[in-house]
């Protein structure tokens, strides 16, 4: 019997590979290749799990730039937002034991928590939060959250001051604090911290033992990728490890494609790993159940028509199948996961330079092998587009340091300094130092930026952290003082300026 059972299993094997579509099997690694030279990626690891086997699982390029260790299949890489569907998962598996209901309103287990809306504030539920359906812009409040020393209570406690552009239910706009508040239910219902809960119920089971559940320590692991990117200066910059442990349920995961394989393998075999039941099959669905459309117009480049989201999983047909993937993006890190039941086909792809979207390109392009779509190369498809994007953002950032000339602003620098408040995000301090302010942010004790003069009342913002970007920005000035400010930030952290005002 157990030769017959290793015969069978060798025959599937066998299958499998011969079922591998020629650009899998002959062209991937030179793909992947010229990709990293194309897009500037220092490194990439993949994995592709077709049929209950891996087909692939590897590494290309190097972790870091520094040290040329090479990237494999046990490289670690923040994930960001891949974590959302773990807490989506969690949430809908308590749902399953009878728990909690994910259409229980926020304020049963929250009766202080606001959102900006009285009207809303009575209605909305776990699910929604889960689902990016409360009308906030994408992003909104991210600035203020992302990389700061506010706990998550006090992050809850601002969620009231998220001002909606759009309608309850009707509007979608991605919104990672919404999702910590939905995590945050699981402590209440389980006396478990999110992190606790995801990794004993999810993680442990389905073997994810070189995983991180927070943040904390990535930078002292032995096989992590260094975060990178070409943002603002068009060179590969390295830049710092981002911390989400205080949005944890929305984006702190650190895995790699060894791990990330475990969880395909559970999503394509109905919730089981290595014959066991790890999460009920009716959980799983709920996850996968679109809430709320995102588009339902055709695209003009993909084979797509309809898009949705799930519990932190966006849903899209693709040449007739029905597709469930998510994107992350970190500090110098971007990523996806992506998983097509109907063909038992799961993709992972991590990469340590986030200004590119060739991690994207190479998803798509491994679908069109397997669901059989006319074979197109869409990372030189949309090359030209980028690095024409990227020649005009530095041509700006140089024609604007070229205007820094030792002109004189309207007022002295002293008369710039001082404390400036934004009701959302806090206290900023502005300073002098020599012939140029200097802007120290309360909640981003690590981050800074040095404002210099161009000319016609504009300033030359420049982060310490280039991730954070370069700008040209204005005081208002009334009556010969200073009133307010606006600052901008990378669009990667948020879209919308913050005004700050002069106390």
């Amino acid at each position: 019997m157990r030769k017959l059972a290793c015969l069978f299993s060798l025959c599937l094997s066998l299958s499998c590979i011969a079922q591998t579509p020629s650009f899998v099997k002959d062209s991937l690694d030179q793909y992947i290749n010229t990709g990293l030279k194309d897009w500037e990626i220092p490194g990439l690891s993949i994995v592709i799990v077709k049929d209950g086997h891996v087909v692939v699982s590897k590494g290309y390029g190097v972790r870091s730039l520094e040290t040329n260790k090479p990237v494999d299949e046990h490289t670690l890489f923040m994930i960001a937002s891949n974590t959302k569907l773990f807490t989506g998962t969690a949430l809908a598996l308590l749902e399953t034991r009878g728990k909690l209901s994910l259409n229980d309103k926020i304020s049963k287990y929250y009766p202080e928590y606001r959102v900006y809306d009285s009207t809303v504030n009575k209605l909305v539920t776990i699910r929604d939060l889960l689902t990016h359906r409360l009308g906030t812009k994408t992003f909104q409040g991210d600035f203020t959250f992302w990389n700061t020393k506010l706990s998550r209570e006090q992050i809850m406690n601002k969620m009231r001051l998220l001002k909606p552009t759009g309608i309850f239910r009707q509007d979608y706009g991605y919104c990672n604090s919404y999702f910590l508040a939905a995590g945050q239910v699981i402590p209440k219902v389980t006396g478990k911290q999110w992190e606790e809960f995801v990794k004993d119920t999810i993680m442990t089971p389905l073997h994810m033992s070189e995983s991180l559940v927070l943040s904390t320590g990535i930078a002292q692991q032995t096989n992590v990728a260094v975060p990178y990117t070409t943002s603002y200066t068009g060179t590969l910059q390295k830049v710092p490890y981002d911390n989400w442990n205080n949005l944890a349920p929305a984006a702190s995961i650190v895995s790699n494609v060894s791990d990330l394989s475990h969880w395909l393998m559970m999503q394509l075999d109905s919730g089981r790993y290595n014959g066991e039941q790890v999460i009920p099959w009716a959980a799983i669905q709920k996850t996968r159940d679109v809430n709320i459309i995102t588009g339902s117009r055709k695209s003009g480049i993909y084979p797509i028509h309809f898009r949705g989201y799930g519990l932190g999983l966006f849903v899209a047909d693709y040449n007739g199948r029905q597709v469930y993937w998510h994107t992350g993006g970190a500090g110098g890190m971007v990523s996806n996961v992506c998983f097509i039941p109907e063909e038992k086909l799961g993709i992972a792809i991590l990469t340590n330079n986030d200004n590119q979207s060739f991690f994207e390109f190479l998803r798509y392009q491994i679908m069109d092998a397997y669901l059989g779509v006319p074979y197109v190369n869409r990372s030189k498809q949309q090359l030209q587009n980028f690095q024409a994007e990227m020649a005009g953002q530095l041509k700006e950032i140089a024609d604007w340091k070229a205007r820094v000339k030792n002109n004189k602003p309207e007022l002295p620098l002293t008369a710039y300094a001082g404390v400036y408040n934004n009701e959302l995000y806090g206290p900023i301090t502005i300073s002098q130092v020599g012939n140029r302010l200097k802007m120290n942010f309360s909640a981003k004790p690590e981050l800074s930026a040095t404002l210099d003069y161009m000319d016609n009342g504009e300033w030359l913002m420049q982060y310490n952290n280039i991730e954070y970007g370069i700008f040209n920005i204005k005081f208002t000035i009334e009556g010969k003082k200073v009133k307010s400010v606006t600052t901008r930030q990378n669009e990667f952290v948020e879209y919308d300026p913050y005004t700050f005002i002069k106390k």
